[in-house]
């Protein structure tokens, strides 16, 4: 590989939509770009008119760039293979490296994916520099070694991996329309007709368990603030506080509702619900919401307090201070809710249900190709 110099434009010298030349930013490396840039549908952005550097070398064709710098070992020389310019110029920016194979002994499409092997980041993790902040440079190549095979045998590779990368991006492509979906019933499938309750007519609303938590990873399993992720309770993000006498109290239950009322701004009215036994008690900083059943279905009155209308009451009535927010339980308690029948809220629950099943089919067979391809960068390379 032969190494040309790179140009340290920052992002407030970019933009997107111009005619001017493309600039490869770091963080699009890490994140925005696969591995293969086609560039007749992925997108750089252009260098700001008047921010030209005075000298710059144009990307070819099956030209590599690496990010040289990372917090995570795992990202540093995380690379990009440009297999389609689509025409286009394009040059390398800020914290990249622009390789290119002058000898001619790759093809097109195999480097990018050869260099995001396993084999040749297990080199990487073993010669990054720094502390903090990992970095390379283009000396450091000379340290990493990799097996070339045939012209022929790469193309097969290149071909497999391509393929693969495709299907992977057509089911990105299938849960976002999906979660879209979701996110557009969810607003229009809970009508103005029905009974208005306060929410604490509805539910009984309870604060956690406010015992010293422990250091050591024993005792009971307590909730925190960020055991909800993604409005699921992440087993991960636990806190231990030791046995106590009414800790029977505490214990959540399916059909519980755990209620973020201290947050940032934009993360309070955050939910979970309790869909199984975690062996999870109730814990602080987080509200506790036991449905009435005779009134309304746990997963009913869920889905309908994660809508746009009830997560903006939440940011309009909450007290903002610096750094937080906070709902108190009376406050949360007076919010005015309109209930349907119990029929009504059986059938909008099990078309979530079903929606919710279908995402989360579409999220396990995106999990096996990306696992697939991962098992083939750490089998296929030496």
């Amino acid at each position: 590989m032969d190494f040309y110099s790179t140009n340290s434009l920052s992002w407030e010298q970019l933009e997107y939509g111009t005619e001017e030349i493309l600039n490869l930013h770091y963080g699009l490396i890490h994140v925005g770009l696969p591995t293969m840039v086609d560039l007749s549908k992925d997108k750089l952005p252009n260098i700001k008119y008047g921010n030209n550097p005075k000298n710059y070398e144009l990307c070819k064709e099956g030209d590599i760039a690496f990010a040289d710098a990372s917090e995570d070992t795992n990202e540093v020389a995380k690379t990009i293979e440009f297999c389609n310019l689509d025409g286009k110029d394009v040059i390398c920016g800020l914290h990249t490296i622009h390789g290119r194979d002058n000898k001619d002994i790759t093809g097109v499409g195999f480097k990018g994916y050869a260099f995001s092997s396993t084999a040749f980041h297990n080199q990487i993790r073993c010669i990054a520099q720094g502390t903090k902040i990992y970095s390379i440079s283009t000396k450091n190549f000379s340290e990493c070694y990799i097996g070339i095979p045939s012209k022929d045998e790469q193309a097969k590779i290149a071909s497999l991996l391509g393929l693969i990368d495709e299907r992977i991006a057509t089911q990105n492509k299938i849960i976002d329309r999906l979660e879209s979906l979701i996110r557009g019933i969810n607003q229009y499938a809970f009508t103005s007709k029905g009974v208005n309750y306060k929410l604490e007519e509805l539910c009984e609303i309870r604060s956690g368990y406010s015992g010293n938590q422990l250091t050591s990873k024993n005792g009971l399993k307590v909730s925190r603030i960020e055991t909800i992720s993604g409005h699921k309770v992440n087993m991960e993000r636990v806190g231990y506080v030791a046995p106590f006498e009414s800790s029977g109290n505490y214990r959540l239950q399916i059909g519980d509702i755990l209620f973020s009322n201290i947050n940032s701004v934009e993360y309070i009215g955050n939910t979970a619900f309790i869909d199984k036994d975690y062996n999870l008690y109730h814990g602080m900083n987080l509200l506790r919401l036991t449905p009435n059943k005779k009134v309304v279905m746990p997963f009913y009155l869920y889905l309908l307090l994660n809508t746009n209308r009830m997560l903006n009451h939440f940011k309009t009535v909450c007290n903002k201070a610096v750094s937080q927010a906070s709902i108190n339980q009376t406050e949360l308690g007076k919010t005015v809710i309109r209930i349907p029948d119990l029929k009504a809220q059986k059938q909008i629950c099990e078309l979530f249900q079903a929606l919710y099943a279908k995402l989360e089919s579409e999220s396990y067979a995106i999990s096996l190709l990306q696992n697939q391809k991962q098992h083939l960068l750490r089998q296929m390379f030496i």
